[in-house]
């Protein structure tokens, strides 16, 4: 079983800074975390669009949007996913979630979400 709970969203100004942060527990004892990142969904989409991800294997990809503004890293040691969040406009209002691909004997790899955390950037 593989839980994944977000925390840090809230209210910030245009300009401002957030840091989330996302941790996974998985039972098996033997597991592989193949790929971490985070999505998000804005009030008025209808579907969730790529915030950042990274691989095991070394690679990463983010959306047009995040401009350099978003740093995304992982802590083995901990089982956590941090998404470092600079210069927040109020178009980044949205709910993010945390996503991991999770190899286990079990399963095989599946992917797992949060329930999300919710950014407001706005005055």
């Amino acid at each position: 079983q593989v839980q994944v709970v977000e925390s840090g969203g809230g209210l910030v100004r245009p300009g401002g800074s957030l840091r989330l942060s996302c941790a996974d527990s998985v039972s098996e004892t033997f597991h592989v975390v193949n790929v971490w990142g985070w999505d998000r969904l804005g009030a008025a989409a209808y579907t969730r669009e790529l915030v950042a991800r990274s691989t095991s294997g070394g690679s990463s990809q983010s959306g047009d949007f995040v401009k350099g503004r978003f740093t995304l890293s992982r802590d083995n040691a901990k089982n956590t996913v941090d998404l470092q969040m600079n210069n927040l406009e109020p178009e980044d209002t949205a709910v993010y979630y945390c996503y991991v691909n999770v190899y286990t004997r079990r399963e095989g790899s599946q992917d797992y979400w949060g329930l999300g955390t919710q950014v407001t950037v706005a005055d």
